[in-house]
This record gives structure tokens, C-alpha cells and sequence, in this order.
């Protein structure tokens, strides 16, 4: 079927964002498969027994600190009847233990099977047979690794180390961000009626940052022609891209000479403070967008920073979950700062409102023609290493397709 939809990564057919036949296989070759999705940040799990619900694909998921300090993940279903064990989206269990409410099957924070209700029948009546053991009915448990305070896992025990599979450029850019340990400001949850690779394109696509996001040009974040750069791992499944902040003041009516268009109308806002950068880092970048295969972005805009974690929901539809933090060290007037720069980002943030329009303007606008395909020629028909400056091709797009076909192919 795959082959049948996709016939190089330049020209993907646009049955692929629609056929529930690839959704399906998607499940098992990627998410299923040899690749790590990210589960949460270690700042989400501060203390022995918190825990947190999320997704690998469309599984469900619990992600745990033990009590001697371990993390563990675990599909969220329970060994006996398949009920959802855990029904909260986060908190601390006290105890360690999580029950099933439909007949109270009780499991400790790794998943292990702690306890069934009359296991052994009351009276003599009833109950299982001496042969059952309740470690042969604990819930499947993913291989868990982290790095500087992100949590991934997988489901195949011969997927490659969890850096192997990330690739040193992409590490480096983790590393840069977490360099200090973080602490959660604030969650928001978005959803799209779109598939989750059109989300997976943008994310990857720096051809349309300034043009779709005319906050950008308009406002001296960003625009074509900046000093910037895009790296592509390898195996195509990874893009970062960095922007250099201006070392001049910001000229805005400059920086919409340099771009296509601008806002109407629009010269100054009426609280510039929203916009502040203060640098952070041994470098002049002020903003990154980091995307890793399949279900994460890290990104730096301004001094917002944010996990946007990709969700799919169906062949039509995709979540996002953004979980934004600060450092642990940041005073309150720091803290604000970030917060006030969230109005930049998120669903319905300034500069990234658009993309969510977008996903579901090209969902709808292919939904009868499965047959024709798009293009994604700009810069080439190839996958390169660096490409700068960004803004000016589709490579990390061209990327995302050639890890994803060579996965869904095997």
C-alpha cells in the first residue's frame, strides 16, 4: 500500500494522509517499531509515585517514577479485561500502586502485578487455580531512556540506543537546551482535523516561516535572508533549525521591505515587552525548532520554551500537547517574562496560530483526490546534511519522508 502512495520523497501521494490501511500500518511499523517516542519531561515526575498519562501512537501509556527513583513506562491497559488502569492525566499515587477500578487489580509503579481481589476464592468457592501467578500478568512495559530530562520509549527490544537513533547533531541541540535542569510552567492541549504527518511537514518546513507567520516579518523575529541554518540527521528522521537574533536594533519597516508581505496595518504593538529576548545561552541564536521522529518538537522562540508533542488521532486528526518550562533557577520576573512570551506560541499563540489552519486547509483540500501527490521540490529532490540559510528549501521535509518510507517499507 505505501509504495502504491508514495512514490519518491518529493512526490507523495495524497492517499497517505487519508488511507486508514496506512494509519493502521503506521501503528505497528513506527510507533510499534524501531523508534523512540517521546513520554514526558523528568521535571514532570519531580517525586517518587508521580506519574503521567500519555500516548506511543495511539496506545495509551503511563509513565512512572518508583519509588527507589526509577522511571518506567507501561501500556495502560489492564491484564485482565483491557480497562484503562490509570484515568487521571497526571498526579502521585502515594502508594506506588495503581488499580483498575473495574475489578481492582492492583499493580505497582513498574507495572508489575501487585494484588487480585479473591484470587484465591472466599470459603473455598471460587477463585483462580494454583497455577496462576501474578507475575505472569503484568502490563507490557516499554525500555525506557532519557536524556538531559527527556524521557522516551520504545516498544522493540532491538531498537538502537536511544543517542544512536537521535544522531550527535540533534543530542548537541538537546543538550543545549537542557544544560540546566527545567522546571513546567504550563501545559496546552490543541487539536487539528488533519493527519499528523501534515503537522510532521510543517514542523520540518522552514520555506513557509515567513511567509504564512506574518508576525514574524512584520515584527523583527524572523525573515527570509536572516542569519540561520537547518540540519537533517542522516537517516533523514530528525531537522533542527537555529535563527541567529539580529545584532541590530530591530528596524521593523526594514524587515518587511525584506519579506513578501506584512500585516496590514500593523507598524508596533501596543505591548512591545511581549517580543523581549534575553539571551541565555554562549551563543547569539534566539530561536531553534527542533523536530524528532515521530513525535516531538523542542523548541526555543524567544525565551519561550516548549515541548510540542505529536499525538496521531485517526487519519484525520492529530493532538498536540505543549508543555512549556522554564529554568529551575529562574527568579519569578523571569518566570513572567516566559510566560508573556507564550503569547508568541501555542494554539492560539501570534506567530504559530496559522499552522494549525494550515494542517486542516490541506486535509481539506485533498480529500477526494487521493491519487494526485504534492510537491516538495524546493531546494532540490534530496536529503542534505545542512542547508543554509533556512527558508529557502523543503529539505527537512524531503527528511521526514525518507525516514518514514524506508520504516513503513521494511
Amino acid at each position: 500500500m505505501v509504495n502504491e502512495v508514495s512514490n519518491s520523497i518529493s512526490e507523495i501521494r495524497y492517499a497517505v494522509y487519508q488511507d486508514d490501511d496506512v494509519y493502521q500500518r503506521e501503528q505497528e511499523r513506527i510507533y510499534r517499531g524501531k523508534t523512540w517516542s517521546y513520554l514526558a519531561l523528568t521535571a514532570e515526575l519531580p517525586n517518587a509515585g508521580d506519574y503521567k498519562s500519555t500516548y506511543v501512537g495511539d496506545t495509551p501509556v503511563v509513565v512512572t517514577r518508583g519509588q527507589d527513583g526509577a522511571i518506567f513506562a507501561w501500556v495502560n491497559r489492564c491484564a485482565h479485561k483491557g480497562a484503562k488502569v490509570c484515568r487521571s492525566n497526571r498526579g502521585n499515587s502515594a502508594d506506588g500502586a495503581f488499580t483498575c477500578v473495574y475489578h481492582q487489580w492492583a499493580y505497582n509503579a513498574a507495572g508489575e502485578l501487585a494484588g487480585v481481589p479473591f484470587r484465591r476464592g472466599k470459603d473455598g468457592v471460587g477463585g483462580y487455580d494454583k497455577s496462576f501467578k501474578l507475575s505472569d500478568h503484568n502490563l507490557q512495559k516499554l525500555r525506557v531512556e532519557s536524556l538531559n530530562g527527556m524521557i522516551f520509549g520504545t516498544f522493540a527490544d532491538d531498537s538502537p540506543e536511544l543517542e544512536e537513533f537521535l544522531g550527535d547533531a540533534m543530542v548537541s541541540s538537546i543538550e543545549r537546551i537542557f544544560h540546566k535542569p527545567v522546571k513546567i510552567l504550563g501545559y496546552a492541549h490543541q487539536f487539528m482535523n488533519g493527519n499528523w504527518k501534515l503537522y510532521s511537514e510543517n514542523s520540518r518546513d522552514s520555506y513557509h516561516g515567513g511567509l504564512l507567520h506574518l508576525f514574524y516579518p512584520t515584527f523583527g523575529i524572523y525573515r527570509q535572508g536572516q542569519v540561520s541554518r537547518g540540519e537533517t540527521s542522516e537517516n533523514g528522521f530528525h531537522t533542527v533549525f537555529y535563527v541567529t537574533a539580529p545584532k541590530e536594533k530591530v528596524d521593523y519597516k526594514n524587515y518587511q521591505s525584506e519579506s513578501n508581505r506584512e500585516m496590514d496595518g500593523v507598524e508596533t504593538l501596543q505591548d512591545p515587552s511581549v517580543l523581549g529576548f534575553i539571551p541565555e545561552y554562549d551563543d547569539d541564536i534566539a530561536l531553534t525548532i527542533q523536530s524528532l521522529f515521530p513525535s516531538v518538537v523542542l523548541q526555543q522562540i524567544q525565551n519561550t520554551l516548549a515541548t510540542r508533542q505529536v499525538l496521531p488521532k485517526g487519519a484525520n486528526g492529530v493532538e498536540l500537547i505543549w508543555t512549556y518550562f522554564g529554568y529551575a533557577d529562574d527568579d519569578a520576573k523571569m518566570d513572567q517574562h516566559r510566560i508573556k512570551n507564550i503569547n508568541l506560541v501555542g494554539p492560539a499563540g501570534f506567530i504559530s496560530m496559522e499552522d494549525g489552519e494550515a494542517v486542516e486547509l490541506c486535509q481539506e483540500g485533498i480529500i477526494r483526490d487521493a491519487d494526485k501527490t504534492s510537491l516538495i521540490k524546493m531546494g532540490g529532490d534530496d536529503v542534505r546534511s545542512v542547508v543554509s540559510p533556512i527558508g529557502m528549501d523543503e529539505n527537512g521535509v524531503r527528511g521526514f519522508w525518507q525516514g518514514y518510507l524506508n520504516l513503513m517499507r521494511e
